[in-house]
């Protein structure tokens, strides 16, 4: 079976790769952190600048120049086809219980701002601690839990502005 990955550089030029083309490159890694590759017969050297793993957007340094690169999967591309998307733009106004279980603790209040990543609460589920974090940045704009209290999956648990 063929893995079919896209690649647009500068939001320009696009390419079609086979992950049997990627795996066949002539690629060394050196000391500094770049790699030594072979394109064509020619010495290329890359490193990686900066990545967004989630996103599959890199920024790649190719001998001189910096290059940006969104990476495609077959699963990325089908969906583009389609009309839809991944929703990674949607803003999440609500934290909803991922599973069923019981509030532990509560970090967060109403009209606290909180940013991404803050802890806002922690949920016991199947004898497992799970710290719920903030999606975005926020204003906690109502919370619909106190502790102790048990939670049913999907529940609204805090809502956020």
């Amino acid at each position: 079976m063929k893995h079919l990955l896209k690649a647009k550089v500068n939001d320009v030029h696009e390419f079609e790769f086979e992950q049997e083309q990627i795996q066949n490159l002539d690629v060394q890694k050196t000391t500094s952190g770049s790699h030594h590759l072979l394109v064509n017969d020619k010495s290329v050297t890359s490193k990686i600048v900066s990545s967004d793993f989630l996103n599959r957007t890199y920024t790649v340094k190719i001998n001189t120049n910096i290059y940006q690169i969104q990476i495609s999967n077959e699963l990325d591309v089908l969906i583009n086809d389609m009309g839809l998307s991944l929703s990674a733009n949607q803003v999440i106004n609500e934290i909803k219980a991922p599973m069923p279980g019981m509030i532990l603790d509560v970090m967060a209040e109403v009209g606290q701002e909180v940013k991404e990543g803050d802890n806002l609460l922690v949920l016991e589920a199947m004898k497992m601690e799970n710290t719920i974090m903030a999606p975005r940045d926020a204003i906690i704009k109502s919370i619909n839990i106190e502790k102790g209290k048990t939670v049913g999956k999907n529940e609204v648990l805090i809502e956020m502005e």
